[in-house]
């Protein structure tokens, strides 16, 4: 068990590579849209290793990173709006969360917003380890905020993206599946993933 908790980011590391080397086979929408959906993760993946040594997070915040990155990288193959999504799509008509995930829509990506909002708790983890902040509330609070403006940001560069690429390549990055307020609401669930994660680092991380 020890030995399964010190290679534990090791061990997510090969289980992403290998969904990563499987996903970039035949990307539905093309290498292009397929390469700018999946540059975000590959780029946090890359900062985890190079950093690894100087600083490791705990195996709670891997998970988390691991588990977003991961669905991310599978909706990434299929440009999120064709992914395979039909039993999650049904469970969010049930639930009735009609605002955020109307019916009739893949909602395969905004459920991916939502996830994105746990790197909250390693942003927070990250700021009190190192003592940015002096305590777990502020840490909290920098960490939800830090997703808040991450969040805007891939809104705007997604949208320029857009324009700039135009045609079928932009619009799948884009995915806004006819929804005028997509934006909007992608950033409203990635703060909601945040606030939701913040209280399990409130009652979990102690240090």
């Amino acid at each position: 068990m020890n030995k399964i908790k010190q290679y534990f980011p090791h061990i997510l590391l090969s289980a992403y590579l290998v969904e990563f080397v499987c996903f970039a086979a035949n990307p539905v929408s093309g290498r292009e849209v397929w390469f700018i959906e999946n540059l975000p993760v590959m780029i946090i993946v890359f900062l985890l290793v190079v950093t690894f040594h100087k600083f490791r997070f705990s195996n709670t915040s891997y998970f988390l990173m691991g588990f977003a990155m991961m669905y991310h990288t599978f909706g990434g193959h299929y440009s999120f709006e064709f992914t395979p999504f039909e039993f999650g799509n049904s469970m969010l008509e049930y639930l009735n969360f009609d605002f955020l995930f109307p019916e009739g829509r893949n909602n395969f990506d905004r459920v991916g917003h939502y996830l994105t909002g746990v790197f909250a708790y390693p942003i927070a983890e990250l700021a009190l380890v190192k003592r940015w902040v002096s305590s777990r509330w502020v840490a909290i609070v920098f960490g939800i905020f830090a997703i808040g403006f991450l969040a805007a940001t891939y809104e705007v560069v997604e949208t320029v993206y857009a324009l700039v690429e135009g045609g079928a390549a932009g619009s799948a990055f884009l995915g806004s599946q006819g929804d005028i307020w997509d934006a909007q609401k992608d950033m409203l669930l990635d703060i909601l993933g945040a606030v939701t994660v913040s209280i399990l680092f409130w009652f979990k991380f102690k240090k």
